[in-house]
């Protein structure tokens, strides 16, 4: 009897077994799975270029020779850049730009916040041109306003294109640019237009005949009693000349000898100096 038992709980082991067997397969069965496709293989990057130790320390040379030159040649440096750029940079920025350490350099950063062609609001530099002008129209406004002439080289660094535009309104007939004698400086007048004057040509004729005093002297003194004041003083000046010994007589040009056969001539080994000897 108890074999007998123990071959009944076997038979039930391997019963068990084969509907847990059966059970795991069919699940299996039942699931699909969803294939997974291989991730392509990331494109191949160029290598960097290795940083050789020799240039980088050409760099480094060349950075701190700039932050230890003088306070004015970092300063230009920086100006530089402003004008180039017409932007509002930080100090970071500047630095960036042209290795100018602002930050660490108090003297630097002081000067350029004072200085009168530097803009600092606080955070930004910008560059500060001497008139305020941004365009054509903003420049025909302002010579305008300098009804006795502004001078050109005061206008140079209001914006990049302020000398292409100035010419392109002295074609138009806008403003008059002439120098000056004193300094040789171009001026820029303005032209208004608002009061064309048209001189008719007898006019000009008249004006043309009147003849002039030929004595400079004579000039100022008309001059003075039309109540203008020359720009010379022609008195003064003869008088000054005859106190140091300078003669105001023009120097006589002396006659150009003129060589004959008469003449002794030491250079007769060269023929052709002497093509045009004349008879005397």
């Amino acid at each position: 009897m108890a074999l007998q038992e123990q071959l009944n709980r076997f038979k039930k082991q391997q019963e068990k077994c084969q509907s847990t067997l059966s059970s795991i397969a069919s699940s299996r069965a039942g699931s699909v799975r969803t294939p997974v496709k291989p991730m392509p293989a990331a494109p191949a990057r160029a290598p960097l270029p290795a940083v050789k130790f020799s240039d980088d320390t050409e760099r480094l040379k060349y950075i701190n020779g700039i932050r230890k030159a003088p306070v004015g040649a970092q300063m230009k440096r920086v100006i530089d850049i402003l004008f180039e750029t017409r932007m509002g940079l930080t100090p970071e920025q500047i630095n960036e730009a042209c290795y100018v350490d602002m930050l660490s350099n108090k003297a630097v950063f002081d000067s350029l916040a004072n200085n009168p062609k530097v803009h600092y609001d606080g955070q930004r530099f910008s560059y500060k041109s001497k008139h305020d002008v941004k365009d054509k129209n903003q420049l025909l406004k302002l010579i305008r306003s300098y009804t006795e002439g502004i001078a050109v080289i005061d206008l140079k660094d209001a914006y990049p294109t302020v000398m292409d535009d100035l010419l392109a309104l002295k074609a138009a007939g806008q403003v008059w640019l002439l120098s000056n004698f004193d300094s040789q400086e171009d001026i820029a007048y303005p032209n208004d237009p608002k009061v064309p004057i048209k001189v008719d040509d007898d006019l000009k004729q008249l004006f043309r005949s009147i003849e002039l005093p030929r004595d400079m002297i004579d000039i100022e003194k008309d001059l003075q009693k039309n109540g203008m004041k020359p720009s010379t003083n022609t008195t003064q000046r003869r008088l000054a000349a005859q106190i140091h010994g300078i003669s105001q007589k023009p120097k006589v040009k002396k006659k150009k000898h003129e060589i004959s056969k008469r003449t002794k001539l030491t250079n007769s080994h060269l023929p052709e100096l002497f093509k045009d000897v004349r008879d005397s």
